[in-house]
């Protein structure tokens, strides 16, 4: 019996002609660009590639003065430990506060920028025009020409800010401020507001409208709804959010090191300039340590939200 309405559930299920011409256009375009692009699939497996491949997991990544000697834990620790001091240390603490500096700006900017760029609170009336049963169109008029114009340029803004990626903006405030930690800063913080901004602003407008109706029923203005029931509402979604692009802001904020801040980046590049691909690999390492310190916050952060709530 159960077999039976198993199989009578998938005969009836949902059927997605588009989906399905999505998923075969999709095949075709890999198939084509396997085999009919410009890119030498074959090449990537010839004897010299793989050759290459053996040399560098074999001897480029091992350090430079303990090639040629039997596996020592110790003096591999050691080496890391001097690298360490001598540059890796500043450069991650360099990455790191990047990071912090840039994930605060755009956290703050984007706070702000949310509430006006979701349309349930840029209203005439707000949390009443948006969750009316009369229909799209009239929902629209309902929340007044001036608050649809003013939200649709916040939400223009937004997408400015995330449309040009960090090393364009960080290029650019380079010419307008010279050589400094703030333009990655910068660059940073105004493309992860465009980003934070547009996922918290979705996050406001699925919102549970009682609650925000309720205090508007009893009063409430327009930013008590905000303070009070708004941002505790959308904490922990916002969280999980602001961490991500927090882990973003350190892998970016590695690779603007190149331009010339002495962060991870900038010995990255420093040690792919000469070659050397051990203490490159032992650079990469500690950024990749950073990001998983910021996800093990991130997690803390979050449970420490839901206990509370």
């Amino acid at each position: 019996m159960n077999s039976a309405r198993i199989d009578e559930l998938r005969r009836t299920r949902p059927r997605s002609r588009l989906l399905r011409w999505s998923l075969a256009l999709l095949a075709l375009l890999a198939v084509w660009a396997w085999a009919g692009g410009e890119i030498d699939v074959a090449g990537a497996f010839g004897a010299r590639r793989l050759e290459n491949l053996r040399r560098f997991l074999s001897e480029d990544i091992r350090p430079y003065d303990l090639r040629g000697k039997p596996f020592d834990l110790s003096e591999h620790l050691a080496w890391c430990w001097h690298l360490g001091t001598d540059r890796g240390f500043a450069g991650a603490l360099a990455t790191l506060e990047i990071s912090i500096l840039a994930i605060t700006l755009a956290g703050i900017w984007a706070s702000i920028l949310m509430l006006f760029a979701a349309r349930n609170v840029a209203s005439r009336e707000p949390f009443e025009s948006w969750v009316s049963s009369d229909g799209e169109s009239a929902r629209l008029r309902s929340r007044g020409g001036g608050w649809r114009l003013f939200s649709g340029l916040v939400r223009t803004l937004l997408v400015f800010l995330r449309a040009i990626p960090e090393y364009i903006w960080a290029f650019l405030l380079l010419g307008m401020l010279g050589p400094s930690a703030w333009p990655a800063v910068l660059a940073l913080g105004m493309h992860n507001a465009g980003i934070l901004g547009k996922l918290g602003a979705e996050t406001v407008e699925n919102l549970d409208p009682r609650t925000l109706r309720s205090l508007r029923e009893i009063g409430a203005s327009r930013a008590q709804v905000a303070l009070c029931a708004i941002l505790p509402l959308s904490l922990s979604r916002y969280l999980l959010y602001f961490f991500y692009r927090f882990e973003t802001c350190v892998r970016e904020a590695t690779v603007l090191g190149m331009l010339g801040v002495a962060s991870l980046g900038y010995w990255i590049q420093d040690s792919r300039t000469r070659q050397f691909y051990d203490e490159m690999l032992f650079f990469v390492a500690l950024g990749a340590c950073i990001v998983l310190a910021a996800d093990l916050v991130s997690m803390l952060a979050r449970w420490i939200v839901r206990r509370a709530a």
